[in-house]
C-alpha cells in the first residue's frame, strides 16, 4: 500500500471524492439559486399592492399589505380601514423575511412545522415562519417581495400571492 504522508493512498482518493461530490452539489444549488434584479418600480408595486387589494376586498378581509424593493427597503405600504395597526409591521418583516432568504415565507412555516433540527430556523436574523410574504419575480428575477397580515396566515398568503401574481 503507497502511503503520501501518513494518509494511505485510497483514504486520500476517498476524501478527495468526497471534496468534489461536495463541490459539484455547492454548484449545483448556486445554479439553482434565484438572483436578484433590479429594484420594482414605483410602477410595478402599486400593481401588485393594487391586486393584493382586490382579492383581501373579494374575500372581506382587512389586510395591511406592504411592498419591498429587491434589496428589502419599503417601496409601498397600505393598511385598508378596518386592520389592525401592528399589520403594517408585520406584512413589512414577512416582505422582508421572503426578499433576504429569496423565499416564501410558507417554506419556514413548513420547515418549523416539522421540529426537530428544524428549529433552528429560530435562530435565524428576521425570519417569520409564517404565510403571508411571497417574493415578487420579473423576469426570473427577484425585484422585490410582498408582505400580508390582518387575517389568518392561509388568508395573508391567498393575498399575497394574488399581488405577486400581478407582475411577470
Amino acid at each position: 500500500m503507497c502511503a503520501v504522508g501518513d494518509v494511505p493512498v485510497e483514504e486520500e482518493e476517498g476524501m478527495l471524492r468526497i471534496i468534489a461530490g461536495a463541490c459539484l452539489a455547492a454548484a449545483a444549488a448556486c445554479a439553482n439559486a434565484q438572483a436578484y434584479g433590479p429594484p420594482i418600480t414605483l410602477e410595478q408595486a402599486r400593481k401588485v399592492l393594487a391586486a393584493a387589494e382586490a382579492e383581501s376586498r373579494k374575500n372581506s378581509l382587512n389586510m395591511g399589505i406592504a411592498i419591498l424593493d429587491a434589496g428589502g427597503h419599503l417601496v409601498l405600504f397600505q393598511r385598508m380601514d378596518g386592520a389592525q395597526f401592528v399589520s403594517e409591521n408585520v406584512a413589512r418583516e414577512k416582505a422582508w423575511s421572503a426578499v433576504a432568504y429569496k423565499r416564501q415565507t410558507k417554506a419556514f412555516e413548513e420547515r418549523l412545522a416539522k421540529g426537530g433540527a428544524e428549529l433552528r430556523i429560530l435562530q435565524l436574523h428576521g425570519v417569520v415562519a409564517a404565510e403571508g410574504g411571497e417574493l415578487i419575480v420579473v423576469d426570473g428575477k427577484i425585484v422585490g417581495a410582498i408582505g400580508v397580515s390582518g387575517s389568518s396566515a392561509e388568508n395573508d398568503g391567498i393575498v399575497a400571492r394574488a399581488g405577486a401574481a400581478s407582475v411577470k
